[in-house]
């Protein structure tokens, strides 16, 4: 081969790179991605016995309202997914949060954590997905969390409170998904930018670009 043709196909190489950066995972990915899963998972625990006195309190005031609790659940796989930006990141980092929760303990078991972790997780990474994993903005971060309550809401719907009547289901849908894009979109959002200007998180592209803003 050519030195000119070497060259040529480097340049290639480097040139469709950046396309595919989201798809190769970094050992430095994996190793905070799953730290960022771990603590999410604490305070999965945390919020598990928290929410129980707000929602005696929401609850008699107009069923299904109860779904604007729901946002500490949500925020894991947004925040993942932004701070990392790899594809599956959401995904990762929810599933392993619902992890740490199912394996200490909850009132829904296991399984079902598992299961509403996935759901929630593909939920906000459907999102990211949707912007080609090329944009981190605000809105879409709003957008990412509105992703993982509807996903979260509709899994609840159907294993939760099945047989629901319009009304209810109405009702916490709406309050679901407005967590979602408040608590675990926009507060993931400025949680990441906060954790991004300490120089905490340089070796991503969410430090770099909060350094470089600053």
């Amino acid at each position: 081969m050519s030195t000119s043709t070497s060259t040529s196909a480097t340049a290639k190489t480097q040139a469709s790179a950046p396309g595919r950066s989201y798809l190769r995972w970094r050992i430095v990915d994996i190793v905070v991605a799953s730290v960022l899963g771990v603590a999410a998972g604490l305070i999965f625990l945390a919020w598990n016995v928290g929410y129980l006195g707000p929602k005696a309190l929401l609850e008699p005031l107009l069923p299904g309202i109860q779904g604007l609790l729901d946002g500490p659940w949500l925020f894991a796989g947004v925040l993942g997914g932004l701070i990392i930006r790899k594809a599956g990141a959401a995904i990762y980092v929810e599933l392993l949060a619902a992890v740490v929760s199912a394996l200490i303990g909850n009132q829904w078991g296991g399984f079902l954590t598992l299961e509403a972790g996935l759901v929630q997780g593909l939920g906000a990474e459907l999102v990211f997905l949707l912007f080609f994993y090329r944009r981190w903005s605000l809105p879409v971060a709003i957008l990412a969390g509105a992703g993982a309550a509807l996903a979260g809401g509709i899994n609840n719907l159907v294993l939760w409170y099945a047989g629901s009547g319009p009304a209810f289901t109405t009702i916490y849908l709406i309050s679901t998904v407005i967590s979602g894009a408040v608590i675990a979109g926009a507060l993931s959002w400025v949680l990441a930018r906060g954790i991004a200007a300490t120089g905490a998180l340089d070796r991503f592209g969410s430090g770099r670009e909060a350094r470089v803003r600053v």
